[in-house]
């Protein structure tokens, strides 16, 4: 009997999650086990894809090292043969660089309009599109009305979205699943080695759709991602410990 009742109780909060445009993964093998930390914050244990995230940047350093992160994120969760698009007002970014995060530039297609009209209908028309892998839309004052718009489509075509919400006037509340403010923090040089070391950042989970906020610092190294405790870096099985 109790089986049966936690049975139902189980269907229901999948129902639940479903309605609210959260549904189980059937694919699961881009999922990163070494991540597990992480991604049991969110419902299923499962980083959310055909989704949209939001990151919060007050100051330039902030959009960089969010920037970074979503690189990482899309590498380490997404197809790496992929399409994504890039929207953008500014042109800060050097596609060469996207090689770190094991993205090749001629995967990205970077949008640049010429006024606010034209951005807002790039957004919708790029997340509704189902041939692309991710959007990355850079935009000021994200509302719950436009995000709600862009997590319908999301859910409709399972592209996965990032919007980097530049110096918002106050914080607003939105329909994305997850909001994460990304700051970075001082890099550890190998003994003898010259000049700087592999980026790192304070992960600051604010809030996850039914799942609960985190904070961790993490690094980039070797082509994937890493937890920082301490002064030792938290390696996945095929790497070593070092201090």
């Amino acid at each position: 009997m109790l089986q049966h009742k936690s049975d139902i109780i189980a269907s229901l909060q999948k129902d639940i999650l479903s309605l609210g445009g959260i549904k189980s993964p059937v694919d699961t093998s881009r999922q990163n086990n070494h991540l597990d930390i992480l991604q049991s914050h969110f419902p299923y244990g499962t980083f959310p894809l055909g989704a949209v995230h939001e990151f919060v940047s007050e100051k330039p350093e902030n959009l960089a090292a969010s920037t970074g992160f979503i690189c990482g994120l899309i590498s380490t969760f997404l197809p790496r043969e992929g399409i994504i698009v890039w929207i953008s007002r500014s042109q800060n970014i050097f596609p060469p660089a996207l090689q770190t995060f094991n993205i090749t530039a001629h995967k990205v297609i970077f949008i640049h309009p010429s006024n606010e009209k034209e951005c807002w209908w790039c957004i919708e028309e790029a997340l509704g599109c189902k041939s692309l892998t991710a959007v990355v839309m850079e935009m000021k004052d994200v509302n719950f009305t436009n995000s709600r718009r862009f997590q319908l489509a999301v859910e409709k075509s399972k592209v996965t979205g990032f919007i980097l919400n530049i110096n918002p006037t106050p914080v607003q509340n939105t329909a994305c699943v997850s909001r994460w403010k990304i700051s970075s923090i001082p890099s550890v040089l190998e003994d003898g080695m010259p000049g700087i070391g592999h980026p790192r950042w304070k992960v600051e989970l604010q809030k996850a759709r039914n799942g609960k906020a985190g904070s961790w610092e993490m690094e980039w190294l070797n082509g994937s991602f890493h937890f920082v405790k301490e002064k030792n870096i938290i390696f996945s099985k095929d790497h070593r410990k070092t201090g």
